[in-house]
């Protein structure tokens, strides 16, 4: 999602950098909670909230049976929160 300049992906410390220097008054922490009450209250299944936070759900038998990533449904919900943001 936000690559990096040297083709690789952002790690965590660097966007919660680039977070902090939106000056916008909050954390990483507090962005990706605000879209878990957001999905909570558009309905959003839980699984699908919590796989789009990238969170691992269910027991370790639930999650060697989940093979699939539901990417379709994730990519809808992440369209849906963006739209939300930026109206």
């Amino acid at each position: 999602m936000f690559p990096s300049a040297k083709g690789g992906e952002l790690g965590p410390w660097q966007l919660s950098k680039l977070v902090s220097g939106l000056d916008l008054g909050g954390t990483l922490h507090g962005f990706r909670s605000t879209f878990r009450d957001w999905a909570a209250d558009q309905s959003v299944p839980r699984e699908i909230a919590e796989l789009c936070l990238a969170h691992r759900i269910g027991s370790a038998a639930e999650q060697a049976y989940a093979r699939g990533d539901v990417l379709e449904r994730r990519r809808e919900v992440m369209e849906a929160w963006a739209q939300y943001l930026t109206r």
